[in-house]
């Protein structure tokens, strides 16, 4: 059994009607999710995660590793891929999607989000977020 790793984030930021999530909508089967890749060399999870933002997206993110989720897959025979996510709060700038990779991208409302990402493992993802921001604004 092949293992395989990568790391993204729920992007986030304060839009005119609260919070905003970043979604992609990959070229590789035309899923919405959140952006992500392959760890490189000897990279970190974090550093890892920061790059594959800046790649798709073109956003610098201030990335908050306090919260930090696994999900775990086959995406194809003999292979396991666990793919970890923390949350990113954007910095301000304009989005360019990664042509070659990002068939769409855009900002949406939690309720919107939840209904277009396509997996369940990508929505479980983005409730345990919504639950840890509902939790830091009560500390």
């Amino acid at each position: 059994m092949k293992k395989e790793k990568s790391c993204g984030a729920v992007v986030y930021r304060k839009g005119e009607n609260g919070l905003e999530i970043l979604l992609i909508k990959h070229r590789n089967g035309g899923h919405w999710a959140f952006p992500k890749g392959h760890v490189e060399k000897k990279e970190t999870e974090s550093e890892t995660a920061l790059r594959e933002i800046r790649e798709e997206t073109g956003l610098k993110v201030k990335l908050d590793t306090g919260f930090r989720e696994m999900v775990t897959y086959s995406p194809k025979p003999n292979v396991m891929k666990d793919v970890i996510y923390f949350a990113a709060k954007a910095k301000k700038e304009e989005v360019h999607a990664q042509p070659e990779e990002v068939l769409e991208i855009g900002w949406k409302a939690p309720e919107e989000a939840l209904e277009l990402v396509t997996y369940a493992t990508d929505r479980e993802i983005l409730q345990a977020f919504l639950q840890y921001r509902q939790r830091a604004k009560e500390e």
